[in-house]
C-alpha cells in the first residue's frame, strides 16, 4: 500500500488521456463535483483556523464524489478483492482501465448520486478524508478500485452548523468561511464584473440554477449588507459581490426548481464546526 501511495504522489496532477478528454468536453463541474470542491476547501480552511492542522492541507474532493451516498458494504476491508495485491491490481486494470471509455462512462452515469455540501461535511465527519494526493483527481472517469478502501484517511471530528437566514449566516462567518448556494441568473451574472450581483427581471433573464459558493467577506455598501463569495462557474474561479436583499426572482419555463416567491439570492448556509478536543 505504501508503494501505491508513493505512486500517487509521483503522478499527482497527471491523469489518463481519456480523463483529459472527458474533462475538456465538460463545460462546468457537475453539482456533486462542485459541492465536494467547496466542502474540502472549507474543511481545509477550518482545520488551519482552529489549529487542527499546522498548515493548509488539501483533502480529496473526488473521494467525496466517489463515496457520499454510496451504500456501505459491511466487512468490505476484509474481503479478498479489497486487498492491495499485484493480482487484484492487474485484475482492476484489465476490467476497467483497458475497457472502452464508452462502457466505463455508461456504468458511472448509472451509479451517479446527488448530494450537497452539507452531505459532504456529514460524510467527512463520519468517515474521515484522504489527503488530496492519495486519491484520484476531480473528474476521474475510472471506477474506484475495491482496494482503495485501504487508503488511510484523516479522522474528522465535528458537526454541521446551519443558518436559516442572512443574519445567522453573518454570525457563522465571523470565525470561519461558510458555504452557501447562489441563485444564478443569466445574463445578470455574466455581466456583473466588479459590480454587485443583483437581479432585475427582464425579457432575457434566464434562471440557470443553484451554484455552491464560499462566503469570504461581508460589508455594508450604501446601507445594504453585501457578501463577497468565491464561485467556480464554467470551471473559472472568481470573486463576486452579492446583494442580500429579498426580491422577487424572475421565472421562466416550467422547472419546479425555479424560485416562486420573494427570496434572497444566497440560501442554504452551513459550516463544518470542528471539535478541538
Amino acid at each position: 500500500m505504501e508503494s501505491w501511495l508513493e505512486s500517487f504522489a509521483i503522478t499527482d496532477g497527471k491523469c489518463h488521456p481519456d480523463c483529459l478528454k472527458a474533462n475538456n468536453e465538460q463545460e462546468d463541474y457537475d453539482a456533486c463535483q462542485s459541492a465536494a470542491l467547496v466542502a474540502v476547501s472549507l474543511i481545509s480552511s477550518a482545520r488551519v483556523i482552529f489549529k487542527i492542522d499546522s498548515k493548509y492541507t488539501e483533502y480529496s474532493p473526488q473521494y467525496l464524489v466517489d463515496n457520499v451516498g454510496k451504500e456501505e458494504v459491511e466487512g468490505e476491508m476484509d474481503q479478498p478483492s479489497c486487498q492491495y495485491t499485484v493480482g487484484n491490481l492487474l485484475s482492476y486494470l484489465v476490467e476497467n482501465v483497458w475497457t472502452k471509455k464508452e462502457v466505463r462512462q455508461r456504468e458511472m452515469d448509472q451509479q451517479r448520486r446527488e448530494f450537497t455540501v452539507k452531505d459532504c461535511f456529514e460524510f467527512a465527519f463520519k468517515k474521515g478524508l484522504p489527503r488530496n494526493g492519495h486519491w484520484a483527481h476531480v473528474g476521474c472517469i475510472f471506477p474506484v478500485p475495491p482496494f482503495a478502501c485501504q487508503i488511510p484517511r484523516v479522522p474528522m471530528k465535528g458537526e454541521v452548523i446551519e443558518a436559516a437566514n442572512v443574519s445567522e449566516a453573518l454570525k457563522l462567518g465571523m470565525q470561519q468561511p461558510a458555504a452557501a448556494r447562489l441563485h444564478l441568473f443569466s445574463p445578470e451574472f455574466d455581466l456583473v464584473g466588479e459590480g454587485i450581483y443583483d437581479v432585475l427581471s427582464g425579457n432575457e433573464t434566464r434562471y440557470v440554477g443553484l451554484r455552491d459558493v464560499l462566503m469570504v467577506e461581508a460589508e455594508k455598501i450604501k446601507g445594504e449588507t453585501v457578501f463577497t463569495v468565491q464561485i467556480c462557474y464554467k470551471k473559472k474561479t472568481s470573486f463576486v459581490k452579492v446583494s442580500t436583499r429579498s426580491m422577487i426572482l424572475p421565472l421562466n419555463g416550467d422547472d419546479k426548481s425555479q424560485v416562486t416567491e420573494p427570496a434572497c439570492l444566497l440560501v442554504d448556509f452551513c459550516i463544518p464546526r470542528f471539535s478541538i478536543n
